[in-house]
């Protein structure tokens, strides 16, 4: 590692820092109906949404009929979503001449789901298979649904822990309305018109035909890049417009733009933190949130960074000196991707400006630690800062059982229902990761594939090969071809293999939308289960910490006595990264050790692979 490197990461965390108060505040007082700056132009538009809508502002919800509301605006966008990208060659705005069956049934529920629950995995090449009216319409609306949903659904447990014998927690469509008019619109607005500035497209121009300088002929895809770009960092989705994402020179043109996509990312999961203890009129509560984000985060970057900066000993060997660059940007260099590659698996995003798939195994380990933690480290737009409290709710009950009283958490008790709530958020997270990579991993036959069209002898071969062996039989660089059907796509055998199974599974539960790149999962099999596997990680999370926020609402908080655990304190900064990484490590250390650890001994050991 090198002082520039260091001083990179320490840069983007005191910006972060710097901003993180006022982005906070200023999200408090829209959450609580305040007068805002921008109060003289949106009000008036927030009240108009209401009346062409039918909504009650003063109407405070249940947690049940919250839940309901998220649950069913989630699954009518989508299906609105899965009707507009399989009729997508006859819908206007699209200039390619696409018609419409790049967009097969699988892949198009796989995408819908996938944007809907803000996880934006691609299982296709942007520029070849979606228009700009799918883009635009069908797409770019979930990234501002998805991130403003988000964001309700943390400002609503946030209402439970604040609120004092209340039976609701806040009113969904007002809360999803001011997330879009007050925060999401006026940044995305001003980002932008700067990113259009530093050499990012906006236009509706059909794909420029080039010839090269050795006479071959290409397309340079063109569309409105600069509007969804500013959307998807901000909103943590992370879909790129290209299939290059953020390491391609029209999403990603220059280092300042490099810098600013990295700190919009955190910059409303980090505000959050601060929003949660002006809420609940304790500042410190959410510094301490903030204090226990940022070591998780500081530990996973300087850990990723090193491993990439020691680079690879079979490599140089040969005489190649230096750190890893392979699948990297030179203009990047290893601390700028390292640290975008940590913040976009920190938070949800899953944009990336190198891939992933070829990094060292413990810098590719780093990502995936970072997504089975939950993404609570800052996280998605409102999903880090709910998630994060899911884990302090288990923190205090630990503390509890240590002194011997009935835990508290910002003077509410923390009972029986509430740590079942938590539990059953976590376990559930772990069952879909590890669940469908368990049976990723055992796939003895090819998707839609009927073993009786084997002969016996076939079917004796292929039950004496292991799986990931039998998928890599033809060669280790390309997709098997098992008796004339391609499947699984796994381009690589043995703990590497395992790992592109494991990060794809854990990348869509976590709705983060980042791939180790090896793996090509565009077939009925793989589109059905990620998109799956989204659905859970989205609302089988968000419906019992709801359950929480309702509960704890309704509750009475109790007065802090000499043997109330703080929970504004140092001591419970520790406690509380000590429940993430334990609970983590208990739950995926042995799936780790299969993947990127076993790698990384063999790595040393001479073998690659």
């Amino acid at each position: 590692m090198t002082t520039n490197g260091t001083l990179q990461i320490l840069f983007f965390c005191a910006i972060v820092f710097a901003l993180t108060k006022p982005m906070g505040a200023y999200m408090a007082r829209v959450f609580e109906g305040e007068k805002t700056l921008l109060s003289p132009i949106l009000r008036p538009l927030e009240r108009l949404c209401y009346r062409l809508f039918g909504v009650n502002e003063e109407q405070d919800m249940r947690w049940t009929t919250y839940a309901f509301a998220l649950v069913a605006f989630s699954l009518v966008g989508m299906l609105a979503s899965y009707l507009l990208l399989r009729m997508q060659g006859i819908l206007p705005f699209n200039p390619q001449g696409l018609s419409g069956k790049e967009m097969t049934p699988d892949l198009a529920f796989n995408t819908s789901a996938s944007f809907t629950t803000n996880t934006n995995w691609q299982s296709y090449v942007p520029e070849a298979t979606v228009s700009y009216f799918s883009n635009m319409v069908s797409l770019a609306i979930h990234n501002w649904m998805s991130a403003a949903s988000g964001i309700a659904i943390a400002i609503a447990l946030v209402r439970g822990l604040a609120r004092k014998s209340a039976n609701g927690i806040g009113n969904f469509w007002v809360d999803i309305t001011r997330a879009t008019l007050y925060i999401l619109l006026p940044i995305c607005f001003v980002y932008a018109i700067v990113l259009v500035q530093q050499g990012v497209p906006q236009n509706f121009s059909a794909y420029t035909k080039a010839t090269g300088l050795e006479g071959g002929a290409q397309s340079i895809a063109q569309g409105p890049v600069a509007s969804q770009e500013a959307i998807k960092m901000l909103g943590t989705n992370g879909g790129g417009f290209f299939n290059a994402n953020s390491s391609h020179p029209y999403e990603n043109p220059t280092p300042l733009v490099n810098f600013l996509q990295m700190v919009s990312i955190f910059l409303i999961p980090a505000g959050l933190t601060y929003t949660f203890g002006k809420m609940v009129g304790n500042k410190r509560q959410g510094w301490a949130l903030f204090a226990a984000m940022s070591v998780v985060f500081l530990a996973g970057a300087f850990v990723c960074y090193g491993a990439e900066a020691s680079g690879n000993p079979q490599v140089q060997a040969l005489g190649v000196p230096g750190g890893n660059m392979e699948g990297k940007e030179t203009r990047f260099g290893i601390p700028g991707s390292a640290l975008f590659a940590t913040v976009t698996t920190d938070a949800s995003c899953g944009a990336v400006n190198a891939m992933h798939d070829s990094f060292t195994p413990l810098g590719g380990m780093v990502p995936l630690v970072n997504m089975m933690s939950g993404e609570v480290i800052f996280g998605g737009v409102g999903a880090g800062l709910y998630g994060m409290l899911m884990f302090a709710i288990i923190a205090v009950f630990i503390a509890g059982l240590m002194v011997g009283r009935t835990p508290e958490y910002i003077g509410k008790k923390i009972e029986k229902y509430e740590v079942k709530m938590a539990m059953l958020a976590s376990l559930i997270l772990a069952a879909s990761i590890l669940g469908f990579a368990a049976v990723g991993s055992n796939m003895n036959l090819p998707p839609g594939k009927d073993s009786a069209t084997f002969t016996d002898a076939q079917k004796a071969d292929e039950a004496k090969m292991p799986p990931l062996a039998m998928w890599n039989h033809v060669n280790n660089s390309s997709p098997s071809n098992y008796y004339g059907a391609t499947y699984n796509n796994v381009n690589n055998s043995g703990p590497h293999g395992f790992s592109e199974i494991l990060y794809a599974y854990t990348s869509a539960t976590g709705n983060n939308g980042s791939a180790f790149a090896g793996i090509t999962a565009n077939t009925p099999f793989w589109n059905a289960t990620l998109a799956i596997a989204m659905l859970i990680g989205r609302f089988l999370m968000i419906i019992p910490l709801l359950a929480i926020a309702g509960s704890l609402a309704k509750k009475v908080p109790a007065p802090a006595t000499s043997g109330t655990f703080p929970t504004d304190s140092g001591t419970f900064v520790a406690l509380l990264v000590g429940t993430v990484v334990l609970v983590g490590a208990l739950t995926y250390l042995p799936a780790l050790a299969l993947g990127p650890i076993v790698e990384h001994i063999h790595m040393n050991g001479g073998k690659l692979w």
